[in-house]
């Protein structure tokens, strides 16, 4: 989806620029209640009273009620922007200095042009050795965006980050000062650990698919083959209204079950160590 080079000090890299992911969510079409055929989203032009087709539109930019600037496909290429074939590197940072769950939006995998080969992988090898990722800037799909890229797999990865001033200040929130919020207890913490510790695997997320979808297809299956769909009990979250015993049924609830998982090491010297305890405790009694 977008060709140019890395922009590495002095070097050069050529590349290619791939989607990583693809959506899976689903869609549907909004149909006639009548005679349910799909209903047409018309470009419409209320000025001249016609429609106009997606092909003969162009694009205007507002600089005043009802007054715009066209700007036409090689206004965007001509942008004087560096970052329109290049994506430059501004620097090196550690990972974790970037709040991923804030920051990060799309991924993008990156490919070497044939002659860019060696250079690309001299870029691989100093991220991994230094343990850093690269802080920079690319610009496609009609902007500018602020980038990561990180290691991945055999290659690198490309991430587009929110600018700053595009994430809400969390200040925004109703949350409790330091001084005014509820006290944790030992003994709370303690089975809130356990749970935690319980429930502790490596994560794989091949072990997870998609609810949603799978059952919106039984239904389309369902009235496909006319036949009733059937029904299944659905199980909410318990209403317990004291923390200490929904923890505690957490905690035997995970325990109890037939996890295909096995836990983490850490979860098992968590286990080993609360197992000690309770034989030392039962010896010392």
């Amino acid at each position: 989806m977008w060709r140019g080079a890395i922009s590495f000090g002095m070097v050069a890299i050529p590349v290619r620029l791939y989607l990583a992911t693809e959506s899976k969510s689903v869609s549907f079409r909004m149909l006639c209640p009548d005679c349910h055929t799909p209903i047409r989203n018309r470009r419409w032009c209320p000025n001249e009273d016609k429609e106009i087709p997606w092909s003969s539109t162009i694009r205007g930019f507002e600089v005043g009620k009802d007054e715009f600037v066209e700007i036409e496909d090689s206004d965007l290429d001509e942008l004087p922007l560096t970052t329109s074939h290049t994506c430059e590197i501004l620097e090196f940072c550690d990972d974790g200095e970037i709040e991923a769950g804030v920051y990060i939006k799309s991924a993008y995998y990156l490919e070497p042009e044939a002659v860019g080969v060696k250079p690309y992988y001299l870029l691989k090898a100093a991220l991994e050795q230094t343990g850093k990722v690269a802080v920079g800037k690319i610009a496609f799909r009609d902007r500018e965006h602020l980038c990561r890229l990180a290691l991945h797999e055999r290659g690198l990865l490309l991430n587009t980050l929110h600018w700053p001033d595009e994430i809400r200040d969390a200040g925004e929130l109703a949350l409790p000062e330091a001084d005014t919020r509820p006290e944790i207890h030992k003994h709370e913490l303690d089975m809130a650990v356990m749970l935690v510790d319980n429930l502790s695997a490596t994560f794989d997320p091949q072990r997870y698919t998609d609810n949603y979808r799978e059952a919106l297809m039984a239904v389309v299956e369902a009235k496909l083959s006319d036949t009733p769909l059937e029904a299944r009990a659905v199980e909410g979250p318990s209403k317990v209204t004291d923390l200490m015993a929904a923890l505690k049924a957490s905690v035997e609830a995970a325990q109890k079950s037939d996890r295909t998982v096995a836990p983490s090491g850490a979860g098992q010297a968590a286990r080993r160590r609360q197992a000690g305890d309770g034989a030392r405790r039962r010896k010392a009694s």
